[in-house]
């Protein structure tokens, strides 16, 4: 789900409620702030200077990735990837098994 909790200038992915991605798509270049594995977060601070420590947020959980070219798109897309997880991962099993009931909804409509 989008929405635009902070004002137009960031767009806020959630799913079941819970924040997994946010990006301030007016910035430029654009920033995108992910969850992450607390060593996975330092790890890729290490690994790339286009990625901080999260901005506006838990700073042991998020990072801020500045979209410049500086990480390379099969890296970007696994930590989106593994930012969705964590959440999901969180999620009660009540909240767990209404998302798999709603992405089982839309299974082959894409």
């Amino acid at each position: 789900k989008k929405e635009f909790p902070f004002g137009d200038e960031v767009i806020v992915y959630k799913v079941a409620d819970k924040m997994f991605a946010l990006v301030s798509w007016l910035e430029n270049p654009l920033h995108l702030n992910l969850k992450c594995d607390p060593d996975d977060a330092i790890a890729y601070r290490d690994i790339y200077e286009s990625i901080t420590p999260g901005y506006h947020m838990n700073k042991k959980h998020w990072n801020t990735i500045s979209i410049d070219g500086g990480v390379p798109d099969d890296v970007l897309e696994e930590m989106i990837d593994k930012s969705y997880e964590l959440v999901v991962a969180k999620l009660t099993k009540k909240e767990k098994t209404k998302l798999e009931m709603t992405l089982n909804k839309y299974k082959g409509t894409i």
